[in-house]
């Protein structure tokens, strides 16, 4: 198992400011903080009793912190449990030096109407399920079927699709019903599976909302429901127009390929079915976001689409880099369509496929580079 400590993510900010941590459920926030924090004041709010203690009398946090050296670190675990913490921990940051991590599964509460988000005090971070970098001896085949959420990927055969839905099931449970942030659950299920046909896709809200039963507000209130509790993400389209006139509609991806194998049930890919090529796709831009987020890149990731149909699935900042995931053992000219369209148009772009390919080559100034490889190169910031 992956020493939860060696994650990328860079939390050493916590030195000197507090930090908003979030993630979905099951990423491993809970065993990072307490291999990156071991030794500090750590509260955690799934823990039935010191949750209601909170919840009774929230100013309890600061009547015991009142006894804390200032400046000291402490820990919050799931904070959107308890929101009305918040009030104190700014008193605490302010008053008192204090420094805090603040760990959720869902921002919604937090976005709420009336919420402290401490006013800027607090740095926001992300934790991504596992990357390839991460994973010594990392499979892709075994990624691409059962995702990279730490209990999924480290799962054995016979028990990681059990797993899985159960993870789908507390989800829907914990995360929406509890919540109450939706009153039919049944349509939301029905939801779920439609934005999994529609993972990596181009966005149609009407077409969901007349798959579904429900009309177009609430589909787009659905997916603000994934964005907010760290489901899922959407990805732009690149805006930036030249010669051809380009679509202007999101992508949506669920924050892992796992659950759209689950919801679809995509149990066993081979290579060669559009099955296997979306996942391909939906893992390698799982990777690129997770990179960009940790590293901190400036330069936001987009697709680029053409109403003739001519498309790059990611897209760097203006145009520096366009790259194309095609699940194929060896690439060949028609699969480099929509990366020469591009070139004509951005001269300057640097051109990657990534695929199944046994070896590395150039063609045509397009890099054709396989697809472990190109993650290493991903990881050592040698892409973007």
């Amino acid at each position: 198992m992956i020493k939860e400590c060696s994650r990328i993510i860079d939390l050493s900010d916590a030195s000197t400011d507090s930090i908003f941590l979030f993630g979905a459920r099951q990423t491993g926030k809970t065993t990072l903080l307490l291999n990156k924090f071991a030794g500090c004041r750590y509260y955690d709010l799934l823990e039935n009793n010191v949750r209601r203690r909170l919840l009774t009398n929230p100013s309890q946090l600061r009547e015991e912190l009142l006894l804390a050296a200032d400046g000291e670190l402490v820990v919050i675990d799931e904070i959107q449990l308890v929101p009305e913490l918040l009030d104190e921990v700014h008193w605490l940051i302010t008053r008192k030096k204090m420094r805090f991590v603040l760990s959720g599964s869902s921002a919604r509460k937090l976005k709420r109407k009336g919420v402290n988000t401490l006013g800027g005090r607090a740095l926001l971070k992300r934790l991504f399920p596992l990357v390839s970098a991460e994973i010594d001896d990392f499979d892709l085949n075994r990624a691409l079927h059962y995702g990279m959420l730490p209990p999924h990927y480290f799962s054995s055969q016979n028990m990681v699709w059990k797993r899985i839905e159960a993870y789908v099931d507390v989800y829907l449970k914990e995360e929406i019903k509890a919540e109450a942030l939706v009153r039919n659950l049944s349509a939301f299920n029905h939801f779920l599976r439609a934005a999994a046909l529609t993972s990596g896709e181009m966005m149609n809200y009407s077409n969901i909302a007349q798959d579904c039963g429900i009309d177009v507000k609430t589909v787009k209130e659905y997916f603000s429901i994934l964005d907010e509790t760290m489901i899922g993400y959407m990805v732009p389209s690149f805006r930036k127009v030249a010669k051809r006139r380009v679509t202007q509609a999101p992508r949506f991806y669920f924050f892992d390929v796992s659950i759209v194998n689950f919801l679809l049930g995509r149990r066993s890919m081979q290579p060669g079915t559009a099955e296997f090529g979306h996942a391909f796709e939906h893992l390698m831009i799982q990777e690129v976001v997770a990179y960009l987020s940790y590293s901190g890149h400036a330069d936001a990731l987009s697709y680029w689409h053409t109403y003739s149909g001519l498309e790059v699935d990611a897209v760097l900042g203006d145009g520096a880099v366009a790259i194309e995931f095609k699940a194929v053992a060896q690439v060949q000219p028609k699969h480099l369509k929509g990366l020469k369209a591009f070139s004509d148009e951005f001269q300057q772009a640097r051109l990657v496929i990534v695929s199944l390919d046994s070896v590395a080559r150039l063609v045509n100034n397009v890099e054709v580079r396989p697809a472990v490889e190109f993650l290493r190169l991903l990881w050592s910031g040698s892409i973007f």
